[in-house]
């Protein structure tokens, strides 16, 4: 009596509804790309340096600014900060919507599996409708050299979407979609259950448990789940990058044909290292941005439910 006292309990206890993980999530996806911009610039120029132009992190930065500026170090924000606010936004949202229904219908719990596959599902949801037609015109911003923008095929974001729907049709906007739904969907996939798994490691924080973590805990939790990501995944970055910067020649021809075929020219023509260019520059901006990013967003879950729902899960 007392067991199943308990399981309808924990299904009517109120919870933290999607809509306000999808706000906490665009907050911090602000704040994380004003943050750091310049290192995801870095990471876009190592990854189609293929005449070893650049010597490594702190070169390549003091190139592009000895060369192009120092505001050469965020080119492509305005896309970067709106396709990290709304891919926060549908992540955030969108995995509160999995998580829901793959909750357990009697104890309210939700598994492991569970877990990954809401995570997946999220990924694959802000990569196909949100992240590849945004990081298209990003990539194609940041690739641009020089200090002159009069000079520069791509004026600006709009400019650069038109006239890549021009030149390529619509699906040149999709460029790379293939590489980036298995990095996103895996990395959500990872990023989700690792954070849950720090929380409950280091902080003893469960879902549910009505605690509050505060931001340096958050923080410390972020940066560990967003470290195994790019390991995972780097791969899929480096041909998602190649794939999504290339443009039609003269001819109507294009390097890589696709996914594999990248991979396999990639390896081929550069090795097997080449597959992971640009490593250590998401090392750098991934776990850092998943610190700030779940800093801000435990906040915001934090004070609603404090304000509203008292005990609700986080």
């Amino acid at each position: 009596m007392a067991a199943a006292a308990a399981r309808t309990e924990s299904r009517n206890q109120p919870s933290i509804p999607p809509y306000m993980k999808a706000i906490s999530g665009s907050l911090g996806g602000v704040v994380e790309a004003c943050c750091l911009q310049p290192i995801d610039v870095i990471k876009t120029r190592l990854q189609l340096d293929r005449g070893g132009a650049y010597k490594g992190i702190a070169h390549c930065g003091s190139t592009v600014v000895r060369t192009e500026g120092v505001r050469a170090l965020w080119k492509g924000l305005t896309p970067f900060a709106t396709h990290l606010t709304l891919k926060y936004t549908l992540r955030m949202g969108s995995n509160a919507m999995f998580q829901s229904a793959f909750k357990d219908s009697e104890t309210g719990k939700i598994s492991s599996h569970g877990r990954l596959l809401s995570g997946f599902g999220a990924g694959v949801l802000e990569a196909l409708a949100i992240v590849t037609p945004f990081e298209v015109v990003k990539i194609r911003l940041q690739q641009q050299k020089g200090l002159s923008p009069e000079l520069f095929k791509y004026k600006g974001p709009i400019h650069c979407a038109r006239t890549i729907v021009r030149e390529e049709s619509i699906l040149g906007l999709w460029s790379g979609a293939a590489p980036t739904v298995m990095r996103n969907g895996t990395n959500q996939a990872v990023m989700f259950s690792a954070k849950n798994a720090f929380d409950i490691l280091l902080w003893d924080k469960h879902e549910g448990d009505g605690k509050a973590l505060q931001p340096w805990q958050s923080m410390i939790s972020g940066f560990l789940a967003g470290t195994a990501g790019p390991f995972c995944t780097g791969p899929f970055d480096v041909v998602k990058t190649r794939l999504m910067a290339q443009s039609r020649d003269s001819e109507g021809g294009i390097r890589y044909k696709g996914m594999v075929h990248a991979i396999k020219t990639i390896y081929a023509e550069e090795g097997l290292v080449a597959l992971w260019r640009g490593l250590l520059p998401r090392l750098m901006r991934i776990p850092p941005g998943q610190a700030i990013m779940w800093a801000v967003a435990d906040q915001v879950t934090g004070l609603y439910e404090k304000r509203y729902l008292l005990n609700a899960p986080l």
